[in-house]
């Protein structure tokens, strides 16, 4: 598999479905961002947890591809990533949102009393919505109809745009890494936000 940043605008307009025992949603994904790799590597990314090199957090970002890279931000909402090649170079592109095509029922169950739009906007809500958390960090993403985790890629290469990532502090949030892709019009994008001001030191995703 290519690198994240090959990756990226491809997985836009697919559809990701996860499929538990309280049942199944699927998401069109409408926006990611590339994150790669460390600093003493050949695609070194000031923005991503494998900057400093390989962590007990980070090592998935190193292993196999397609598989889920899970991570709690800040300690309330967990984040999905799905890993990318090469293997052994730190390569994740961070689901941050969707559309909500199948299940909408159960996701909202699961994000509460908000708008069809929302309930995939931004990282957490879209891991919440479709019901996956830290225990599924590792699990592989199948393009097998009917998988636990199934990823299909849109038959159609949908027109895209980039820019800086969101929330990342530093260098790695800057206009230098126009990382973040997403759909264009479309309304279950989440609103972008600086990073905060790093004070002396790099502050990862």
């Amino acid at each position: 598999m290519p690198d994240a940043l090959t990756v990226a605008p491809r997985l836009l307009g697919g559809m990701l479905r996860v499929d538990t025992e309280a049942g199944a949603v699927a998401i069109m994904l409408t926006e990611v961002e590339a994150y790669l790799g460390p600093h003493d590597s050949a695609s070194p990314d000031p923005g991503s947890h494998s900057f400093r090199g390989i962590t007990p957090r980070s090592k998935i970002m190193f292993g196999e591809p397609a598989h889920l890279y899970v991570y709690l931000s800040y300690g309330v909402h967990h984040c999905i990533n799905i890993v990318c090649g090469p293997l052994g170079e730190a390569s994740a592109v961070l689901l941050r949102a969707g559309k909500v095509l199948e299940g909408i029922e159960l996701a909202k169950a699961r994000r509460g009393n908000v708008s069809n739009n929302q309930l995939a906007r931004g990282p957490g809500s879209l891991t919440k919505a479709l019901g996956l958390n830290l225990g599924n960090n590792g699990a592989e993403i199948s393009d097998l109809p009917g998988a636990p985790i199934e990823f299909q890629f849109s038959q159609k290469t949908l027109p895209s745009v980039s820019g800086p990532r969101v929330g990342v502090s530093g260098l790695g949030g800057s206009s230098d890494y126009p990382w973040r892709f997403w759909l264009p019009e479309e309304p279950s994008v989440s609103q972008y936000r600086p990073g905060k001001p790093l004070k002396g030191k790099i502050k990862a995703k």
